[in-house]
């Protein structure tokens, strides 16, 4: 058994899948606040901070994507992890679209899943130090204590994970970082090569960080992984 401490609010409207869970993540040592609903989750959490949410896609009432996207939209942005039977590609990117930090099909091994949050509420509370509080390359400029993020004089606003994933890649400015290293630092496991998660987010930082048509720094190296840096073309 861990010796975790962290507060998993669980949203599943199966009542045995969320039974189960609830033993699991409590023997784990995990304070467990369990809803069978996104709205019962949705007002609890009004009140309430949890250290991290699991949120079942297809619920009653507010599936887990609507309340995904109400927290965000409200400025809280606790790590969520997305649990659904649903596995095609487009249900995974709509997850992540909607702000959730991490996605896992079922049927899942719980030890995975275990791993997800750990890694999930590690990167939470522990933020890597570092010398400098900005970091920049071109005109884009990332504060680390206030966690703001701006392309000239445009500010990019980021999820924690795509901000956790944007300042990886602004500590090592024109160092190629490999898919596994990527995913290693920033979700704590390797999701292996078959893997989108990296792909959808380095196209969301492209999206936002070259919004008005500003040159691209996040570059592709095929067959490896990414780099920051300033190319002639994109």
């Amino acid at each position: 058994m861990s010796f975790v401490t962290s507060t998993v609010l669980l949203a599943e409207d199966d009542r045995a899948v969320r039974e189960s869970l609830e033993r699991a993540l409590r023997l784990d040592g995990y304070t467990v606040i369990a809803m069978a609903n996104g709205a019962l989750a949705l007002e609890y959490l009004e009140l309430h901070t949890v250290d991290v949410i699991m949120l079942d896609m297809m619920m009653p009432e507010l599936d887990g994507l609507t309340v995904c996207r109400r927290l965000r939209a409200r400025g809280d942005h606790t790590p969520i992890i997305m649990v659904t039977a649903r596995t095609e590609t487009a249900d995974r990117v709509s997850g992540l679209d909607a702000g959730a930090d991490d996605y896992l099909p079922k049927p899942f091994v719980l030890d995975e899943l275990l791993a997800r949050l750990r890694a999930l509420t590690r990167r939470w509370r522990t933020p890597e130090s570092t010398s400098s509080t900005m970091l920049r390359l071109d005109d884009l400029t990332l504060d680390l204590t206030g966690r703001r993020v701006m392309r000239g004089d445009r500010p990019i606003e980021l999820s924690k994970t795509e901000f956790d994933l944007l300042e990886l890649f602004l500590l090592n400015v024109s160092i190629v970082l490999t898919q596994s290293a990527i995913y290693e630092k920033i979700w704590g496991y390797d999701f292996g090569p078959d893997s989108k998660n990296l792909a959808v987010y380095v196209g969301y930082l492209r999206r936002k960080t070259e919004e008005n048509g500003e040159p691209r720094l996040l570059q592709t190296v095929r067959g490896v992984g990414y780099v920051a840096r300033i190319d002639a073309a994109p």
